[in-house]
């Protein structure tokens, strides 16, 4: 029996995915992503500063917050600073979110900074997560090329490519990218993370409704790898210019901080 699914997709697609880099003015670097009807604003900011933790460490630190938006759901849900403190959701997803990041990240090449992600869910039609730690990884791309390129960092961070899916057994077939009813009826629901070296980050995956097979799992594992490539391909896309630059610096070797300029030669003559 075929299945029908939104976007008319088959059951090993992704929904249609765009990813446009720097849609916040402010931030050191930011991404909207869309995955199908989910869409997360993502931004980045470097900070000079560590964790009392790493402090003399010689090390960098990554971190995330991450929230939803009253009116990103069908039914209007209480703002989280309303309430007092975040879900218990809300903080296993900025946890992951963080140590994702962290991953990919050589942060002995960034001593002294934290690299905060804000990652705000606009309109949530399933895997809100997954499309986070995306567009988290272009936003934090963007903001530690721009560190980079003025010189504020010697060498470049970033140390593999990180994108994330979700993928899950309903109605008895293996599905990859649930949309928000797919994931409501899933009688097995799993979240993969990935580098481009096609290591795994973290894997969250329950019976939500019964068991399943070690053949089930691995069916579903080489869903979420074929898709995780896919997202890479448009991370890229939404990279190429900035990513550019950075390897021109990075096969001219070092990068030191512009010294600074007197300020009559800023203003000019009066």
């Amino acid at each position: 029996m075929a299945i029908t699914r939104s976007f008319d997709r088959s059951a090993h697609d992704l929904r249609p995915v765009r990813i446009e880099p720097g849609p916040m003015k402010f931030a050191d670097g930011s991404a909207l992503i869309e995955v199908g009807d989910t869409r997360v604003l993502a931004g980045a900011t470097l900070e000079r500063r560590v964790p009392p933790f790493l402090v003399d460490q010689n090390r960098g630190w990554a971190t995330a917050e991450y929230a939803m938006l009253p009116r990103s759901t069908p039914t209007r849900s209480t703002r989280e600073a309303t309430r007092g403190r975040p879900s218990g959701r809300t903080f296993e997803i900025q946890r992951l979110i963080g140590r994702s990041l962290r991953s990919v990240l050589a942060l002995e090449e960034m001593p002294g900074f934290t690299l905060i992600l804000d990652c705000d869910v606009l309109q949530a039609d399933g895997g809100t997560r997954t499309a986070s730690i995306t567009g988290a990884y272009v936003a934090a791309a963007q903001a530690l090329a721009g560190a980079l390129l003025a010189g504020d960092l010697k060498r470049w961070p970033l140390r593999d490519h990180l994108a994330a899916v979700s993928v899950g057994i309903v109605d008895d077939k293996l599905l990859l990218d649930l949309d928000a009813s797919e994931d409501q009826r899933a009688a097995v629901d799993m979240n993969v993370v990935a580098t481009g070296s096609d290591n795994l980050v973290e894997i969250q995956i329950t019976g939500e409704q019964r068991s399943f097979s070690r053949g089930e799992f691995d069916g579903l594992m080489d869903l979420a790898l074929a898709g995780i490539d896919t997202l890479f391909v448009e991370q890229q896309r939404a990279l190429e210019s900035i990513l550019g630059e950075v390897r021109a610096v990075e096969a001219k070797g070092r990068r030191t901080p512009a010294a600074p300029r007197d300020e009559k030669e800023l203003w000019g003559k009066p």
